[in-house]
């Protein structure tokens, strides 16, 4: 990419970040606490949160600044509809085809309450984070997708009530300014909201409850102590009666089993330099959140102020250079809308997300120590729910189990968690795409 498409600022860090930057909070690690939460994300702050509103003495352990990882680095789009969904555009997915379509509907049932869950927490702790239930578009790489997602939009109103259509190619100008691509599926049960700012105020919440907060505070093992646990960090030890892990693309050696059952991958994401805000509307008249169906997924959106287009994808699944992979999803953004010919970059970044190998998410206990992890892209919402659920879980408080409780976590023989096959998993799933492409068109 030449140098003249960066603007004169151009940064490799989360446009998010200019409104809601990562904070450093040390609280004084404490002896003991009911419960130790490993990881300050969504999922650590939502478990956090839910025990502390209902009495429990909370630690939440972060490696970094609260605001470092995937929480505050991904595109925003809020979803509970790709609950399963693998490097496939058809109608059914891996899960349906293992679990069958009675309990796919459970799972699907369950994505619609992390969406409702989290806007209700938006809504209850009153969280000025940009969220807009705006819907969403998917377009279709090619025909065949396209007359796949007649079944997709059946099967997401019955189970969801996602409020899901089909769009021909000939109407969707009305969603999107391109002919890119083969018509399309639209699903009303959908939303965006600032992601850095949803945490932060996330955080603000925990504080504001009483929660034990330390950045800089790697988890360094974990184990057993009489009835409850004994914490090891960078600070030193703390006990607790529990302890949740919810580190997701970002789990290391202190949880080997945990890692083993998680693939972690890296997205990439651009960020337009600011233009006239009716220019970049007409782009995407009603403001939808943007994805595709190929297997390397573009997803892309406006700037909550209307005035950038924030597009993204998997232009390598391996972690790599923002620049460099910001050239790659240039050239797929003027592939969808060549009129942004010319239109400068001011950010561009990276982050790391976590697939599993039966694409779903996850929560459960392992010898005592609970988790949720696996939101395979997709964990604005999913990853809230988790925590929730969790924290109910832990106070005897649920009403009955979430769908994706103990479900069996698959990993691979001499898997370790190091996923070396990535690059020419990559590189796989870009052939296929070509090759559908090219016999579309």
């Amino acid at each position: 990419m030449t140098a003249e498409l960066y603007t004169e600022n151009f940064k490799i860090t989360p446009f998010w970040w200019e409104a809601a930057p990562p904070r450093q909070i040390n609280d004084p690690l404490p002896d003991a606490v009911d419960v130790v939460v490993v990881g300050g994300g969504y999922a650590g702050l939502s478990t956090a949160l839910e025990l502390a509103r209902n009495g429990s003495k909370v630690a939440v352990l972060e490696a970094e600044a609260f605001g470092h990882g995937a929480s505050s680095r991904n595109g925003g789009g809020v979803s509970g509809t790709n609950v399963g969904k693998g490097p496939s555009a058809g109608a059914s997915s891996p899960v349906e085809r293992a679990l069958g379509k009675a309990r796919m509907a459970q799972l699907l049932a369950g994505g619609a309450e992390a969406m409702a869950n989290l806007e209700n927490m938006i809504e209850r702790e009153k969280l000025d984070c940009h969220y807009v239930r705006c819907g969403r578009f998917i377009g279709a790489y090619t025909p065949a997708h396209y007359d796949g997602m007649a079944a997709k939009v059946a099967q997401l109103n019955a189970a969801s009530d996602a409020g899901a259509a089909l769009l021909p190619r000939a109407e969707q100008q009305r969603e999107i300014a391109t002919e890119f691509y083969f018509g399309g599926m639209t699903v009303e049960r959908s939303g965006s909201v600032h992601p850095a700012m949803l945490q932060m105020g996330l955080l603000q919440r925990c504080q504001d409850a009483g929660v034990t907060l330390c950045a800089n505070t790697p988890m360094q093992a974990i184990s057993r102590d009489g009835e409850g646990f004994l914490v090891a960090t960078s600070a030193g030890l703390v006990r607790a009666r529990e302890v949740v892990v919810g580190t997701n693309g970002y789990t290391g050696k202190g949880t080997p089993w945990l890692r083993r059952r998680l693939i972690p991958a890296a997205s990439y994401i651009i960020a337009t330099e600011e233009r006239p805000a009716d220019e970049i509307k007409a782009l995407i008249p009603n403001n939808r959140t943007i994805a595709d169906s190929k297997r390397v997924l573009n997803y892309y959106r406006l700037s909550p102020d209307g005035r950038r287009v924030l597009f993204g994808g998997r232009a390598r699944l391996s972690q790599g250079d923002p620049r460099e992979c910001a050239g790659i999803l240039y050239r797929q953004m003027l592939d969808v809308f060549p009129q942004l010919a010319g239109v400068r970059i001011s950010h561009a970044w990276t982050g790391g997300v976590a697939f599993t190998f039966d694409f779903l998410p996850h929560m459960g206990r392992r010898k005592g120590v609970h988790y949720m992890a696996g939101c395979n892209g997709s964990g604005v919402a999913m990853m809230s729910y988790l925590g929730t659920q969790t924290a109910l879980k832990i106070l005897g408080k649920a009403n009955r189990p979430c769908p994706f409780d103990e479900l069996p976590f698959p990993s691979r023989p001499f898997y370790t968690g190091q996923p070396w096959f990535l690059p020419m998993v990559s590189s796989y799933y870009a052939l296929r795409d070509r090759i559908d492409r090219a016999r579309a068109v």
